[in-house]
């Protein structure tokens, strides 16, 4: 007789997954450069925050840890490199910007909880489920989830700062496996990335959940998405959670 599947461990990807910015980041960025005197157009920089955070990122992955920076002045820098790109060419005036654009971005003021999360989380955790946080942010996002309310849902937050792995590293889920003292087998990981979050979790053999981001999915990655590992919204968890739960267990 075959076993069904009972899950111990839920672990979320954040940003665009539970919780999003509430300006685009080309209009915070303007809006703080006008009350320090620089007037820089919002289209211009968020295009420039766009490309310079790509290069950044290839550069120094994961904040820059093995190349002996930290996520502060990786942030820093790259507002830095915003700033150049979009035009202003005076580092000396963009530095006190950096300095408030990090702090603003610390604050959970400046972001939001995306509409279902608070309600699929305490839903999760009704029917017995431990939660984590598994993300490729930087230091600052305890404090964020703690200032959203988030917090008091997970039982540890694992960024990629702290385990010094970026998702899709398999390292990084399965350090927080070893957190939660679990097998793969029993826990699911939910995402709004194909590449780090929904394969990133596969790679290691745990389940994963797909959820539709602010971009249309290319419709490759969507055909090689099965439609109950894709959620279109965080409310389509839980039944996804039953349907998964109704299956044989993988031994």
């Amino acid at each position: 007789m075959a076993h069904r599947l009972q899950l111990r461990l839920l672990t979320w990807d954040v940003k665009d997954t539970l919780l999003r910015l509430r300006h685009p980041v080309g209009v915070e960025y303007a809006t703080k450069a006008r009350a320090h005197g620089l007037e820089v157009e919002t289209t211009a920089l968020g295009q420039a925050f766009r490309q310079a955070y790509k290069a950044q990122s290839q550069r120094f992955p994961n904040y820059g840890l093995s190349h002996g920076l930290t996520s502060r002045q990786w942030w820093l820098d790259l507002v830095q490199q915003t700033f150049h790109q979009a035009g202003v060419r005076d580092a000396q005036a963009v530095a006190p910007i950096a300095e408030q654009l990090y702090e603003d971005f610390s604050s959970p003021s400046t972001w939001q909880v995306l509409e279902g999360a608070e309600a699929t989380l305490r839903g999760c955790r009704k029917r017995g489920l431990r939660q984590a946080v598994v993300s490729n942010f930087d230091r600052r996002l305890e404090d964020i989830l703690e200032g959203i309310g988030l917090r008091e849902h997970f039982d540890f937050v694992l960024t990629s700062e702290a385990a010094g792995w970026p998702k899709p590293d398999p390292r990084i889920f399965h350090e927080a496996l070893r957190l939660a003292e679990v097998e793969p087998a029993v826990a699911a990981h939910i995402g709004d990335s194909y590449q780090r979050d929904y394969e990133g979790a596969r790679a290691v053999g745990m389940h994963s959940f797909l959820v539709a981001g602010s971009e249309p999915l290319d419709p490759a990655v969507k055909d090689s998405v099965p439609q109950e590992h894709f959620l279109p919204s965080l409310s389509h968890l839980l039944p996804a959670l039953d349907h998964l739960e109704g299956t044989p267990a993988r031994l």
